[in-house]
């Protein structure tokens, strides 16, 4: 009885101190969401139970800071063990007083905890200054300030949903303010503090009543516009950037599956739940000049839940390579072998986008950095800029503030030439029953419908390349494209196999994903892929006004690409036996750009020394008047040309359009009448801008123009006809369609 008094003692005197680490525990926990995209799963759960386990060893035991500590140590040793994967390497043989043993036993053992460790150190100390710094109400209400000042910035400037972050920030805050306010209550009137603890309901409902009260309001009140604009608002508003408004939605929007909210496109940093319909976005992300045109490459995942991909556990543990430098080769696991020809690609990259991304992008598999840079200035490279070699992964250190993502970098890629004859001859097979396991899982969820179809499609292949072939062939024909996809037919928990049954229409994600599936359901090693199409040529920047397009003018050639947020694509990777990962191109209107053998005598731009001109040929010497003869003759034939040229100019350049786009099929002639459309509109005062969709614009433009309306929808429907749905537009469906915007044109 004793000794259960004593321990109500000490409750009913620190109790508002062991109140203040829960409270500090669940404020990190929400500001730490801000750091999706760059930490990853096993990081998130660490931390997480670091402030579990630091909180419950704070509010279950009293008394000196040292036992306290050194329980809270243990704890994180123990959690990084268990996520981690930790296994126990034993020292290696030799005398026991030899350094270099011990060294190498230590490095072995504690370097499988890096860099978990030292983040889960980091935390703990956060967690404890925190909490002993939060003494007066002014700290408490900066501490609950900074946290939700981070997580709305956070909200407003980065692709994250943080609301019901900041809603429990807020709770969190108020109860804190609540239990400071009794704790200076207690201190002040001991006595009335001790006659109102023997009554516990009497103060703890109406303190939990009150809060309710305060948070529910939030949820009840009606909806109605805001009086003034929030800053970020008035911001982003004045660059001409229209900021979507949620008022009336709580918090609601995209969280059915048949919404497609407000979500543009982009490269995605969440990949565990696919589906949602996006907004296309043409805002600029990067500029690529290369020797051949590629995707650009950024990251693999090889686990599929039924809702998405994630990186499965050997991913996660992964070997990485760091210490890398300049004009270093990087080695490349389950690569093409020494045998295969392989073709060299230069790239060049100059992000135009401010926010950093987890890694760099090139034609895959990249074998060497030659320079990275921020502006003109030169930098090295990061100690811990990391290279996975079996993903193909070249990884910034985002969690480094003080590395500045770099603006330009270059990269040479070693690309496998595209040999047919011999991939039907070789087996799709990985060596070691551990990496077959890999990249050919399945849920047991997976609906037996799926794998009778993979069967299916492939009964008929002579060989698993040709399984590969028939599956993507099959995806390509039999299933349109579209960034709205109808998510209401949807009832099959698995995403493939809602796609492939009942949706039937998809995105990028929804092909890649499906051939990925079907894949690993015929027997073939596959792994998703997401990074960027090539993206738009200067040629095509020319001629088209700047809107993205899928015209090959020159498939596999050399030249500067903008890349944009509506690029961003996943692809599928098979692995065959003696040529390594092959990628594959199952969505719809898409067309992966393969290197063939004749460009295997393109010479590198490395060959070159740069700031170099050719020498010019010696040639014998002429008299000295048919040289001005000659001179003469040819600057009066020059200045003829240039005279006839600018009499005939248009003349001239409607023939070169012709002649330069005289193989274009009837979807894109319908794509480039829309391009002359939407330039005589705004050369004519309708306003468009390269950031609006072509639905966007119409939208807006038959607001303006309502006598135009109904022809303005007409040559949507045609034009989404012709760019997203993958169905061939007919000769004179072409031609009534010319005639249509010729006749808006005029009307306009």
């Amino acid at each position: 009885m004793e000794r259960s008094n004593r321990l109500f003692d000490i409750v009913k005197r620190e109790w508002y101190r062991k109140l203040t680490f829960l409270f500090i525990a669940v404020l990190l926990w929400q500001l730490f969401e801000t750091l999706e995209g760059y930490w990853w799963e096993e990081t998130f759960s660490i931390v997480h139970g670091v402030l579990i386990a630091g909180t419950a060893i704070e509010m279950l035991f009293s008394g000196k800071r040292t036992l306290r500590g050194v329980l809270q140590l243990a704890a994180i040793l123990a959690v990084n063990l268990y996520y981690t994967g930790f296994q126990y390497v034993p020292k290696g043989e030799g005398p026991w007083n030899e350094w270099q043993l011990w060294t190498d036993w230590f490095a072995a053992n504690a370097g499988q905890l890096d860099p978990f460790l030292w983040i889960s150190l980091a935390v703990w100390a956060l967690l404890l200054s925190a909490g002993h710094w939060t003494r007066t109400r002014l700290q408490v209400i900066i501490l609950i300030a900074f946290c939700l000042v981070t997580l709305l910035i956070g909200d407003s400037f980065s692709p994250l949903i943080l609301w019901d972050n900041v809603a429990w920030s807020v709770f969190v805050g108020l109860a804190w303010l609540v239990a400071e306010h009794f704790s200076r209550f207690q201190a002040k009137h001991p006595d009335s503090w001790n006659h109102l603890i023997d009554y516990p309901a009497s103060l703890i409902l109406p303190t939990l009543l009150i809060l309710a009260l305060v948070m529910s309001s939030g949820l009840f009140v009606p909806s109605i516009a805001p009086v003034i604009k929030d800053p970020y608002t008035v911001w982003m508003e004045s660059r001409g950037v229209a900021v979507p408004s949620f008022v009336g939605d709580k918090g609601s929007a995209g969280s059915t599956p048949s919404s497609t909210g407000d979500s543009r496109s982009g490269y995605s940093r969440q990949d565990d739940l696919l589906g949602e319909g996006f907004l296309f976005d043409y805002s600029t992300v990067m500029q690529v000049s290369t020797s051949h045109r590629s995707y650009w490459r950024g990251e693999t995942k090889a686990f599929y839940t039924g809702d998405g991909w994630m990186d499965g556990p050997s991913e996660r543990r992964e070997s990485s390579v760091i210490g890398l430098m300049n004009g270093e080769s990087l080695p490349v696991i389950d690569g093409a072998g020494e045998t295969v020809e392989t073709i060299e690609i230069v790239q060049t990259v100059t992000m135009v986008r401010e926010e950093p991304l987890p890694v760099l992008f090139g034609a895959g598999p990249i074998r060497r950095i030659t320079s990275l840079g921020i502006g003109d200035d030169q930098l090295s490279i990061p100690g811990r800029m990391a290279w996975l070699p079996a993903s193909w992964e070249l990884r910034w250190p985002l969690e480094r503030s003080d590395v500045p993502y770099p603006t330009t970098y270059s990269l040479v890629s070693n690309v496998p030439i595209l040999d047919e004859a011999g991939l039907r001859e070789a087996g799709a097979i990985l060596n070691g029953e551990q990496k077959n396991d890999i990249y050919l899982q399945l849920p047991d969820s997976l609906p037996a419908r799926v794998r009778e179809l993979a069967q299916e499609i492939t009964r008929d292949a002579a060989s698993d390349y040709d399984k590969a072939k028939l599956i993507e062939q099959y995806l390509k024909t039999e299933y349109p494209y579209t960034n709205t996809p109808d998510t209401g037919k949807r009832s099959s928990s698995d995403f493939v196999d809602a796609f492939l049954f009942e949706i039937q229409e998809g995105y990028c994600d929804y092909f890649s994903s499906a051939m990925a599936v079907l894949g690993r359901s015929a027997g073939l090693p596959t792994r998703w892929v997401k990074g960027y199409a090539p993206g738009i040529s200067a040629i095509e920047e020319t001629f088209f006004g700047g809107q993205p397009d899928m015209f090959d003018i020159d498939p596999n050639g050399s030249g500067t690409y903008t890349v944009r947020n509506a690029d961003a694509h996943s692809w599928v990777e098979v692995y065959f036996e003696g040529y390594g990962w092959i990628p594959f191109e199952p969505t719809s209107g898409f067309a992966f750009p393969y290197s063939y053998a004749q460009q295997a005598q393109d010479i590198s731009i490395d060959e070159i020394a740069p700031g170099t001109d050719p020498e010019p040929l010696e040639t014998a010497s002429s008299p000295v008047n048919v040289k001005l003869y000659a001179a003469a003759a040819f600057t009066a034939a020059a200045i003829a040309v240039a005279v006839l040229a600018i009499m005939r100019r248009r003349q001239i350049a409607a023939a070169f359009v012709r002649w330069r786009y005289r193989t274009y099929t009837t979807n894109q002639r319908i794509v480039l009448e829309t391009e002359k459309l939407l330039r005589y509109g705004r050369r004519n005062g309708l306003n468009y801008s390269e950031q609006d969709t072509v639905r966007e614009t119409v939208s807006h433009w038959s607001k303006v123009r309502r006598s135009l309306s109904e022809d303005f929808h007409e040559a949507l429907r045609m034009f989404e006809k012709a760019r997203y749905s993958g169905l061939t537009v007919t000769q004179d469906e072409a031609e009534q369609y010319a005639a249509k915007i010729k006749s808006i044109r005029e009307r306009l």
